[in-house]
């Protein structure tokens, strides 16, 4: 895996994503089983996990790269 996401890319991923997990656990009760905070809970984990390992399939799948490295 190729990293295809640039350093402004990750850490607005990085960021977003901690804001919505924060959200879903503290305002939406992802733990108490509200759909919006469940899936705020989710999509907060992927951006969080994606922004750490600078991968992303949903840009390996459409072409996209904000990497500089390798263009």
């Amino acid at each position: 895996m190729k990293p295809n996401e640039g350093t402004i890319d990750r850490g607005l991923r990085a960021v977003l994503g901690i804001g919505l997990l924060l959200a879903a656990f503290l305002v939406l009760d992802a733990a108490g089983g509200s759909i919006f905070g469940i899936i705020a809970a989710v999509v907060g984990a992927v951006l969080v996990v994606t922004g750490l390992v600078g991968f992303c399939p949903a840009y390996a799948l459409v072409g996209i790269k904000t990497c500089p490295i390798g263009k």
